[in-house]
């Protein structure tokens, strides 16, 4: 059933054309996102689709009666109302019921609290009622009284999600929605929007995201649409492909370019039809072999300053802020080309630890002590601050006019605008020009021209588009200093870091070797062994009436038949045989110098090891007794 037809849907801003001719359709129960560089009409395509911008020209036509929200990046709330007015302000009988029967319990109204019972029942509103506070649970929404005004940036986004989710629409429309999740809120909303049976389009960075959720990626690319029936594995398979292929057609045309060329300097103006046909086709050819394929690469052998022995000293640094305890005795020595990736809550202290790094803030006890080379890159989540009406070379060019490299090379600001994806045709705009994406992207080309030897990354994929973020990742591979990651990027943390300063709160940190995935993996290995020794000792009375009276009588003694004794002997080598590999696989996964891949698939055996070696110890236990 198809909810969404495009035709020749075309948008321009004066002379610069978005995009032109987008013919698309989208079924019922179809995961679609939108993919593209920053500034090439993702946000604006959505808003076309949603009549909130107008277009040159095209038809875009909606199935009726069905129901489409949208969630904006800015949010647009009111804000005199609270969090839970704002997140039931849908037009539903269930959702209308729900908030009156929650105001009621609010005045203590008893009569009108009976009344809306009775309601609730004939409007089987009840798992409404439920869903409503799982997902303000969830987005960790709990003041629901709170007015809007008086929430954070962060808190706003999370309320305006639920008054998206809530909304019960057939087609949602979300443009970064995970932007201001932690990461558990992140892989609570993949879950959600997995089994959802809704109709959805959305724009988004989170790699991993796109690999769970989405069965559809549309490409924006010059000025066209790419579509690609398949998760953003397959995509980028196929996008190789095409630009194979498409490299291919390209060299062909290069090789028959320089013939016609030869051929039409040496012949007089066409008199013939054939020719005419000839000198036709050579300018299509030329056409093609002028084509150039963007690659997202980047090689900048950049001229660090060299780190000392000694980096960054942390010795029993405590700092709290009135009750709130950020950090309590905490000691760490940086070493060279370390690769830290920091996690926790908001307001665990993650923040508070980096400016204290960098001085910015000075610890209440303990004493922090930085080697005399470091360089420190810090890049903030704050919008650049420059002048809006200064053009983006001068931005860099403020900084540095040339760049030096490794034996004595070095490259113009010009150059190292092209290597972060700004052509030559952007280098003149004015940064007012830019969207959000873009000033971030000159932010931070701004902090790497600083040539830091300890580079800060506190969310760097905010608005970041994967584009740019290959490039990064392919920068930072061969960055040889200190790299220190804040991110809720999943993907971008398991190909940056080799191990996790996990932030619980109350001066809690955990150091956990390996990348995000392997430290999820331990998590919910350790979440699984609390639950299963919970159940161990949650058992019926009877049972342990039974166990008592069992003590007092001696236990009848037996012998090991021969197959269980032959299953002790295999067990304890098998047992053995496990703790082995158990111990080989802890070593890999420490020592850092092994594949993304090989690390997810040492810590799913991890996991299995542990499993089956609980298993085994319990019969293991069980046949020891008589032996």
């Amino acid at each position: 059933m198809n909810y969404l037809s495009v035709e020749n849907l075309t948008k321009s801003f004066g002379e610069r054309v978005l995009f032109a001719d987008l013919t698309f359709g989208i079924d019922s129960g179809q995961k679609v996102a939108i993919v593209a560089k920053n500034g090439n009409g993702k946000t604006t395509l959505l808003r076309c689709l949603m009549g909130l911008e107008p277009y040159d020209n095209g038809n875009i036509v909606y199935r009726k009666d069905i129901r489409v929200v949208y969630m904006q990046q800015i949010d647009l709330l009111n804000e005199n109302l609270s969090v839970l007015d704002a997140v039931l302000s849908h037009d539903l009988p269930q959702l209308k019921i729900v908030k009156k029967y929650n105001e009621a319990l609010a005045s203590g109204n008893n009569q009108e609290v009976e009344a809306c019972y009775e309601e609730m029942t004939e409007l089987n509103a009840w798992d409404t009622e439920v869903q409503v506070n799982q997902m303000l649970s969830k987005l960790k929404l709990n003041d629901t009284s709170a007015k809007v005004a008086s929430l954070s940036g962060g808190q706003k986004k999370r309320v305006a999600l639920a008054q998206v989710l809530l909304a019960d629409a057939d087609l949602l429309f979300l443009d970064e929605p995970t932007n201001h999740l932690d990461l558990d809120m992140i892989e609570w909303l993949e879950d959600y929007l997995s089994k959802s049976k809704a109709t959805i389009i959305m724009v988004t960075h989170d790699r991993y995201f796109l690999e769970v959720v989405c069965d559809t990626i549309l490409e924006l690319e010059d000025k066209t649409l790419h579509r690609y029936k398949g998760n953003f594995s397959y995509y980028l398979e196929k996008k190789a492909e095409r630009q194979e292929q498409q490299q291919s057609t390209i060299d062909k045309a290069r090789n028959t370019f320089k013939k016609e060329l030869d051929w039409i300097r040496r012949q007089p103006k066409a008199r013939g039809t054939k020719q005419k046909a000839r000198i036709d086709a050579f300018q299509e050819t030329k056409k093609i072999a002028s084509q150039r394929i963007d690659e997202d690469e980047i090689d900048i052998p950049v001229k660090m300053e060299r780190l000392g022995s000694k980096i960054v000293e942390l010795h029993k640094i405590s700092k709290s802020f009135g009750t709130k305890t950020i950090l309590n005795g905490f000691t760490y020595n940086f070493q060279r080309q370390e690769r830290l990736g920091i996690v926790g809550s908001n307001g665990t202290g993650k923040s508070t630890f980096l400016n204290l790094l960098q001085g910015y803030l000075e610890p209440d006890q303990g004493k922090i002590v930085i080697g005399e080379t470091v360089v420190f890159g810090y890049y903030s989540q704050e919008l650049i601050q420059v002048d809006e009406n200064k053009k983006v070379i001068d931005v860099i060019r403020d900084i540095a006019e040339f760049i030096p490299l490794e034996k004595g090379r070095q490259l113009s600001a010009a150059q190292f605008l092209e290597k972060f994806l700004f052509d030559r045709s952007m280098h003149y705009n004015f940064v007012h020009k830019l969207s959000g994406g873009e000033k971030r992207r000159l932010k931070l080309m701004t902090v790497l021209m600083s040539n830091p030897n300890f580079l800060i990354l506190d969310e760097p994929t905010n608005d970041l588009d994967i584009f740019v973020m290959s490039v990064l990742e392919e920068y930072l591979r061969s960055f040889q200093g200190c790299l220190i990651v804040v991110s809720h990027d999943r993907y971008f943390m398991d190909k940056m870091v080799d191990h996790l300063f996990v932030f619980e709160g109350e001066g809690a940190i955990k150091d956990i070797i390996g990348n995000y995935t392997a430290y999820r993996q331990l998590e919910k290995n350790a979440a699984s062994s609390n639950s299963a020794a919970k159940l161990k000792n949650v058992e019926p009375a009877l049972v342990k009436l039974e166990e008592v009276k069992s003590e007092s009588q001696p236990k009848e003694k037996r012998k090991l038949s021969f197959k269980e004794k032959e299953e002790f002997k295999r067990l304890e080598s098998e047992m053995e045989k496990l703790e082995l590999e158990k111990q080989r696989l802890t070593e890999e996964m420490s020592a850092g110098s092994v594949s993304n891949e090989d690390l997810i698939r040492s810590g799913n055996r991890m996991s299995a090891i542990v499993s089956e070696l609980e298993t085994m110890s319990d019969r293991w236990l069980e046949l020891a007794e008589f032996v």
